[in-house]
């Protein structure tokens, strides 16, 4: 299961435990609440506002959202990393 921003649910620490999946949750992910949103601001763009069915179908990927929706426990390189494979992820699904 690939979440609209290119995560493999399958793969989070928190699939099955505290998230059942974007979709499922409707972009309602536990960390919104340290941000003070409701809901992932990448979900609610790509959802909410476009709508798309996932973010590979918007010209701007990777926008700001990605660069700004960064997991605190991360360095830099990582973030990018895992941007980088999220885009190719969701650029092999055209």
């Amino acid at each position: 299961m690939l979440s609209p921003c290119g995560v493999k649910c399958n793969e989070c620490k928190d699939f099955n435990q505290s998230c059942k999946g974007c979709r499922a949750i409707e972009g309602k992910v536990y960390w919104t609440q340290y941000v003070n949103k409701t809901t992932c601001p990448i979900y609610h763009c790509c959802i909410i506002d476009k709508p798309h069915e996932h973010c590979g179908q918007c010209e701007a990927l990777p926008c700001k959202i990605y660069y700004d929706t960064q997991d605190p426990s991360t360095s830099f390189e990582e973030h990018d990393a895992g941007i980088k494979l999220r885009v190719s992820l969701l650029k092999g699904l055209e």
